[in-house]
């Protein structure tokens, strides 16, 4: 074990990023849960990488506002199309969701099939790269995540379908780029899974304390075994979870 990588300038930062994609996907996920559309997470997200890569495709930086701009476009109306496909066939929703991930993942391979650090780039899109977040990314995402959590709480019962999927595409956006596909996806559905059955006043705060440990367990396990952080998290999030939800409250019997 390397304790010597336990920096506290690499796993702070870290840290914070993973607060703020839980601030939002906790209480968006238990939303999700109810609605039965869980793969709504990974639709929008890989929309949004999508975006991200086509950005790139056409020469902007992945990192600049192009790229940020091409993303949450392709976020809304991965949204609005979800917003009439729910109008128009409910019943099949989940299934939609699939096939527009399906889609959008396909659509990324075939940008980056001729680009020779496409697999690279697409791999830190899904993987994402936690470890090397700054503060000076924390910053916007911060902004942004007081004005989705005052919307939601504030609005919403007011929101209504597109109002719901637009916020989504926005938390999602920001969050794929802070820690990839594959953590935001985890962070959404894992807590609210696990807590599903808890009493409500306190199943969210209790999303939110699973979450939290998750990310300070697998980041520091991650630096010390010198393994990805990223999967590192998903994992320790999921036994968390498991864990959460055998002693928790409220468990219907067998």
């Amino acid at each position: 074990m390397n304790f010597d990588a336990l920096s506290l300038s690499i796993l702070v930062p870290a840290f914070l990023a993973g607060l703020l994609v839980l601030a939002t996907h906790v209480p968006l996920g238990i939303q999700v849960l109810s609605r039965g559309i869980v793969f709504i997470d990974l639709a929008i997200a890989q929309i949004a990488t999508l975006g991200v890569i086509a950005a790139d495709r056409f020469g902007f930086e992945p990192e600049g506002w192009a790229a940020q701009a091409a993303a949450v476009s392709a976020a809304l109306l991965g949204a609005l199309l979800l917003t009439w496909t729910e109008k128009r066939w409910p019943d099949v929703q989940e299934a939609l969701i699939g096939v527009l991930f399906v889609l959008a993942s396909s659509g990324g391979m075939l940008l980056v099939a001729n680009n020779p650090h496409g697999g690279e780039h697409l791999r830190d899109l899904l993987a994402g790269q936690i470890l090397w977040v700054g503060y000076a990314q924390l910053l916007p995402v911060a902004a942004l995540t007081a004005v989705i959590l005052a919307l939601w709480f504030g609005l919403k019962d007011r929101l209504g379908r597109f109002g719901f999927y637009a916020l989504f595409a926005f938390a999602v956006t920001a969050s794929v780029q802070l820690v990839g596909v594959y953590l935001v996806f985890a962070s959404l559905i894992v807590p609210a899974l696990a807590c599903r059955h808890y009493p409500p006043r306190i199943r969210m705060a209790a999303g939110y304390l699973v979450g939290a440990a998750s990310y300070v367990l697998g980041l520091g396990l991650s630096v010390l075994l010198d393994l990805p952080s990223g999967a590192v998290v998903v994992w320790v999030l999921a036994l968390a979870g498991t864990a959460a939800y055998s002693i928790g409250p409220g468990k219907p019997a067998r």
